[in-house]
């Protein structure tokens, strides 16, 4: 059987299985996968069933999902096919990165493994889409990303937004609308431990009492990042709500950066050492 040999729900549910553990979710639960669906349980269950029967998953009662080598195979194929159409839709036909995703799911099961080849060809075989999600090579291979949840940033660490989920759409529009898309330099700070319930060290609040993401103010000197110091503006000075996001911890752990070692590094773009988890 191929993939295309699936159903579209088939398919479907193995992508976001693959999804769901790639953004480091790590045992993938039903009620995960019903909650990403958008259906219940018993959906879920006899879909992932259905794949099991297939040799595509194995699953214990009340136990996690995790794919076959078949169906890891098929479900790389699924997430290539939807970040290249994303990065088509985006750089091709003008449609914004919050507007791609529902597109791509609608486009993924009718696309060959040829017109994706094309596509790759033509937009010159990139690494990521447009929110940045490693888009898996021909041979099933994924380019390396050196990045951390937004929640594991330390307090005014300065870090740049190399990654963000594309499952809610409302908050691609929101980074979007503050100018905090891919790869803007920003900051984040949280509510103290004794002012709100807080878990792992980092807050479980919401609205304008979550997190605040800053974006962070750049002077690099003579304009070029590769030789000029960067200077980092106080991201709390001055206090301006057109440059301060408020989060919940959902949306934390839906964002990924790339912190940024020293003020040289920040127009370069490198990895922090070292950079103590808060």
């Amino acid at each position: 059987m191929t993939l295309q040999d699936l159903s579209p729900q088939a398919q479907d549910y193995l992508k976001m299985i693959w999804d769901l553990r790639e953004w480091g979710h790590g045992a993938v639960q039903p009620s995960a996968l019903a909650y990403r669906a958008h259906v219940r349980a018993s959906t879920v269950s006899g879909a992932v069933s259905r794949l099991v029967a297939g040799g595509y998953a194995r699953h214990t009662p009340y136990g996690a999902i995790a794919l076959t080598e078949r169906g890891e195979r098929y479900a790389v194929r699924m997430a290539r096919k939807h970040r290249l159409l994303e990065m088509f839709l985006v750089t091709t036909l003008g449609y914004r990165w919050d507007e791609v995703h529902p597109e791509a799911d609608a486009l993924e099961h009718a696309a060959s493994d040829l017109m994706i080849d094309r596509i790759d060809e033509l937009l010159g075989h990139p690494d990521a889409d447009p929110h940045g999600d490693p888009i898996p090579r021909a041979d099933g291979s994924l380019p390396t990303q050196a990045a951390i949840t937004l929640v594991d940033l330390p307090d005014g660490v300065p870090a740049r937004i190399v990654r963000v989920n594309d499952v809610e759409p409302t908050l691609l529009h929101r980074l979007e609308h503050h100018g905090a898309g891919l790869h803007a330099v920003i900051a984040v700070s949280k509510p103290q431990k004794d002012d709100a319930a807080t878990s792992a060290g980092h807050a479980d609040r919401s609205g304008d009492e979550g997190p605040i993401m800053h974006i962070v103010a750049l002077n690099t000197g003579d304009g070029s990042p590769d030789t000029a110091p960067c200077t980092i503006t106080d991201p709390s000075d001055p206090p301006n709500p057109t440059n301060r996001i408020p989060l919940d911890a959902a949306e934390t752990a839906r964002i990924r950066v790339l912190p940024l070692r020293d003020e040289r590094a920040v127009g370069r773009g490198e990895a922090a050492a070292n950079v103590p988890r808060s």
